[in-house]
């Protein structure tokens, strides 16, 4: 699974000439959004009108109704509203997968007024394709949209909290043991499991995770995650 992550300043998304309009109206991309406010699926709606590329195809107000869109319309993208809850968020993202039976077709992307390191890894471990916030530009969201609909994942820079670490420690400066400790993170590991995963102490996982921080140049260990997972071309940012 690859990721695109948008910088501050999204990269301009572009519009499609008509021709180009033409061409994709019949294999435009379907998006759903399932949102605690009305009015924020119709905001979506009017955008995508002058998005030739995508089309909206409905709004369910439930994840219930979520449920039975994906498995009868199946959207290529549906947009999911934080404001459901964090847990009934990632449950409902478990659910869907588990009792699908095969590969999902539609691309989930979870997005918020604000969504923090852990939130969004946490989503993303769930199997959620997109991190965006609300107050994205017009052109992020698109760019996100587009992406997800592709097949590939996408989250804002901005998740980052430490994306502007020093590079004067890349990940290959890590001692063996150091790596172990690190890939365990990236999995969700709490620090007991790591532990009992390596069959050392809980205290060796603690110093080892001190020197990790100390030679990334990332503080928190979500921020670990998810610039570990950046780190191994999961995650690309764009120049």
């Amino acid at each position: 699974m690859s990721f695109t992550s948008s910088g501050n300043t999204p990269a301009a998304v572009g519009t499609l000439s008509s021709t180009e309009s033409a061409g994709v109206a019949e294999a435009a991309k379907s998006i759903a959004i399932c949102d605690t406010q009305p009015v924020t699926a119709e905001g979506v709606r009017n955008l995508l009108r002058a998005t030739p590329d995508l089309k909206f195809l409905t709004a369910p107000e439930s994840l219930a109704q979520a449920t039975d869109v994906v498995r009868k319309q199946r959207p290529n993208v549906l947009i999911l509203d934080k404001g459901f809850g964090i847990q009934a968020i990632l449950d409902w993202l478990i659910e869907i997968q588990a009792a699908d039976g095969t590969s999902l077709q539609t691309g989930m992307v979870v997005w918020g007024v604000s969504v923090t390191e852990a939130e969004a890894l946490r989503f993303l471990q769930a199997g959620a394709r997109g991190i965006l916030r609300k107050s994205a530009g017009v052109q992020a969201v698109v760019a996100c949209l587009r992406t997800v609909a592709a097949g590939r994942s996408w989250m804002e820079d901005c998740v980052f909290r430490d994306s502007s670490r020093s590079d004067r420690y890349p990940r290959s400066e890590l001692t063996a043991r150091e790596q172990q400790v690190l890939e365990l993170v990236e999995q969700g590991f709490k620090n007991k499991e790591i532990a009992t995963e390596l069959g050392i102490r809980p205290g060796t996982v603690k110093i080892h995770l001190k020197h990790i921080f100390e030679k990334t140049g990332v503080r928190g260990r979500y921020g670990l995650a998810l610039n570990g997972l950046r780190d191994r071309g999961l995650v690309s940012v764009p120049a």
